[in-house]
């Protein structure tokens, strides 16, 4: 059988009774690092021998995880930190056992996405999880733009050097009025949990050397304001003598959709009506 083990994201006493039990029980523990999964089970006097399983040999150490599976001997995968599968190599693995008709089962335990999520209070009923953003800007800024009309909360897992920059995104693609928060070495020592707009949230750590694991949670889209089109919107807010990017700015809230995107628009019906003076 494939056990798919929860450790500690942070606090040491968040491993199970169940996890320690199963990784003492099992034949082999399939770990991302094994000099950091080996601290970890030294704490709890687990001498289970241990075998790499990460990323970049996921494939070729997959099969042959299963060849040793099929062969009758049990398996236990960790990851570092948190549920094993998620937003971490596994899936394959399960995959692979699910054909093989391989039995496999989960010791749950903390997980950073959801456990984040619960302590945001950000809508919780609907969300969705993304991982990690790409890690230059125009990549994220897309990805981003793709999500702007996402009405559910959405999840994103963030590295330290790239939060300042992710939240400038953020307030520029969401809009600086969106609800945000900040969950920050969630479990541990120096727990954080910052909550604003994302235009506070970019201020608020722009100029600091941020450190730790990071889950960044921004509220879904607003709903839109139905019985006003776009277009007519941005046609009365040029009748007030507003300037095009102030229109973009409000105009993005409202309507769920990135500044740029609705910039555009109020240029397109600017020409437009300029086209209809002339004439």
């Amino acid at each position: 059988m494939l056990y798919l083990v929860a450790t500690p994201i942070g606090n040491l006493e968040d491993m199970t009774f169940r996890a320690v039990r199963i990784l003492k029980e099992v034949d082999l523990i399939a770990c991302e690092d094994t000099r950091h999964s080996r601290k970890l089970l030294d704490h709890f006097q687990v001498s289970t021998p241990l075998t790499s399983f990460f990323e970049h040999n996921e494939r070729d150490k997959g099969r042959q995880l299963l060849e040793k599976l099929k062969s009758g001997l049990s398996i236990a995968l960790i990851s570092d930190a948190g549920t094993p599968a998620i937003s971490d190599p596994g899936y394959r693995l399960v995959r692979l056992c699910h054909e093989q008709a391989i039995p496999v089962t989960i010791i749950p335990g903390a997980q950073a996405a959801v456990s984040a999520l619960a302590v945001s209070g950000l809508a919780t009923d609907r969300f969705v999880f993304e991982g990690f953003l790409p890690a230059k800007r125009k990549g994220r800024c897309e990805r981003l733009s793709d999500l702007a009309n996402e009405p559910r909360t959405l999840v994103f897992y963030e590295s330290p050097h790239r939060l300042a920059a992710t939240l400038a995104d953020v307030a520029e693609v969401f809009g600086v009025d969106r609800d945000v928060v900040v969950v920050r070495e969630l479990t541990k020592l120096y727990e954080e949990i910052c909550r604003g707009t994302a235009g506070d949230l970019v201020e608020r750590w722009q100029d600091e050397k941020v450190r730790g694991e990071i889950v960044l949670l921004v509220a879904g889209a607003p709903e839109r304001e139905p019985e006003v089109d776009l277009e007519s919107a941005v046609r009365q807010a040029l009748a007030t003598g507003a300037a095009p990017k102030q229109i973009s700015r409000e105009l993005s809230k409202v309507y769920g959709l990135s500044g740029s995107d609705v910039y555009q628009v109020v240029l397109q019906v600017k020409q437009g009506a300029k086209v209809e003076q002339d004439a």
